[in-house]
């Protein structure tokens, strides 16, 4: 490598948002994530403990979309290339 980060999540390449990981430490956090959220609904079954387990489940997301911002590329609207221009604009 260049020396040079490269982010975890990359951007989509059309519309908003994050791709899959493309980096190791991408893929861990999202399969801590998923292994804590079955981990939760096992442990806070959702038909005894419907709110915990929202609120456990919340947390997490939330968890996981400040990793994503913090390790992730800029979000911004795209359009397949590098511009933020419209297609045949």
């Amino acid at each position: 490598m260049n020396g040079q980060k490269r982010a975890w999540f990359p951007a989509k390449r059309y519309g908003y948002g994050w791709s899959f990981p493309n980096r190791w430490q991408g893929w861990t956090v999202l399969t801590a994530w998923v292994l804590l959220v079955v981990g939760g609904t096992v442990l806070f079954r959702p038909d005894i403990h419907p709110l915990r387990c929202v609120a456990y489940d919340s947390i997490l997301t939330v968890l996981l979309l400040v990793i994503i911002i913090a390790k992730g590329e800029r979000p911004r609207w795209r359009w397949g290339d590098d511009s933020d221009a419209k297609p045949g604009v």
